[in-house]
């Protein structure tokens, strides 16, 4: 039986940062890239992390489903044809839903991501990044 007093107030403690660290571990992470090899193995990678996962091939396929609302964190490619990543992140602070996001892209251009930085998104990854890397910036956006 739990005592009241300083003795327990760690156990409750640890067990609220182990309640959040699970909560979080469900959560919906949405994948938007044209890239379907991305599209295939950036899901499998966050699963194994415990997310729950949705990818989609363009920003307007993302818009007009259901998960916008649901999703926690959005990971987003820069260079997508109609719609680029910056638009959605664009079009989705103009309707109020905004999500972190986590941008990536294969163009090694700085520039690019100072903007969207500066524009609010959590982080930006240059492909190929590492797993490590990944959970790092998916985590820190759901902080």
């Amino acid at each position: 039986m739990l005592m009241p007093g300083p003795t327990n107030s760690r156990s409750k403690c640890c067990r609220c940062e182990q309640k959040v660290f699970m909560t979080r571990k469900r959560s919906l992470v949405s994948v938007v890239d044209d890239d379907e090899s991305v599209r295939e193995s950036l899901p499998d990678l966050l699963r194994e992390f415990g997310f729950e996962v949705r990818a989609f091939s363009s920003a307007e396929e993302f818009l007009t489903s259901d998960c916008v609302d649901q999703t926690k964190c959005l990971i987003l490619d820069i260079g997508l044809p109609g719609m680029t990543g910056p638009e959605l992140q664009q079009e989705l602070k103009n309707r109020r839903q905004e999500m972190p996001i986590i941008f990536i892209t294969a163009q090694r251009d700085e520039t690019i991501c100072s903007r969207v930085l500066e524009q609010g998104a959590t982080a930006c990854l240059f492909k190929p990044f590492s797993d490590t890397a990944l959970s790092d910036a998916v985590n820190a956006a759901l902080e």
